[in-house]
C-alpha cells in the first residue's frame, strides 16, 4: 500500500480535506468512481497539484484530500466549477452530506517505519496542544502527518497504521477519528 508521503507534493501552498458521508459503502464507491470519472474527463486546474481519494472502512463515506498551489487558486476554480461537478455527483448519489472543507498545510510528517506498508489511514482533529501525543511511537503506527488548519487552532493528523486492530488496541475509548483506505490516487 501507497504512504502517505508518496502522496504529497512539496509545492503545496495547501491541503484540503473534505469529508463526504454517504451511508454505504456502494454510494460511497459510486461518488468515488464518478469524481474519478469527472477529473479524468475535465482539464486540471492550473494550481491543483494531486487530489486523492479514500474509503472509510465503516463504508459510510469518503474523504478527500487535495493539494493546491494555494488557497486563492482553489477557490477560483471552485467558483467557476465546483457547483456544477457537485451537482453531476449529487444526481447520481443523493443525499450526500458534506460536513464541510478544512484548509490545511502540511506542518511536519514522523516517520516511525517507513518500510511496512500502510494498511489504514486514520484521521484525527485536535486542539494542536494534543498533537505531541498524536505522534508518539505506539505499536503499528508507522507514521504521523501533521496539517494546521488555516486559522492555525486545530490540527488534523493523518497517520498511517500496520491495519486496524493495531489502531483500535491503541485507541482511547472516545478518542475522535475516522480510518480509511486509499481508493485513488
Amino acid at each position: 500500500m501507497t504512504h502517505f508521503l508518496d502522496l504529497v507534493r512539496p509545492a503545496a501552498g495547501t491541503a484540503l480535506m473534505s469529508e463526504w458521508l454517504t451511508g454505504t459503502a456502494e454510494r460511497s464507491r459510486t461518488a468515488a468512481d464518478a469524481v474519478m470519472d469527472q477529473w479524468a474527463a475535465a482539464e486540471t486546474p492550473s494550481g491543483r497539484l494531486a487530489q486523492h481519494v479514500f474509503l472509510s472502512t465503516d463504508g459510510a463515506g469518503l474523504l478527500f484530500y487535495a493539494q493546491w498551489t494555494s488557497d486563492e487558486d482553489h477557490l477560483a476554480w471552485a467558483r467557476a466549477h465546483r457547483a456544477r461537478a457537485v451537482s453531476h455527483i449529487d444526481t447520481l448519489v443523493p443525499g450526500i452530506e458534506r460536513p464541510g472543507l478544512a484548509r490545511t498545510r502540511l506542518t511536519r510528517s514522523v516517520v516511525h517505519d517507513a518500510e511496512r506498508p500502510a494498511g489504514v489511514f486514520v484521521v484525527s482533529t485536535m486542539a494542536v496542544d494534543d498533537v505531541k501525543a498524536a505522534v508518539v511511537p505506539a505499536s503499528g503506527l508507522l507514521a504521523a502527518h501533521v496539517h494546521l488548519t488555516s486559522d492555525g487552532e486545530r490540527a488534523m493528523v493523518v497517520a498511517e497504521w500496520t491495519d486496524v486492530a493495531s489502531h483500535a488496541a491503541a485507541t482511547a475509548d472516545g478518542d475522535s477519528y475516522k480510518r480509511y483506505t486509499l481508493y485513488h490516487a
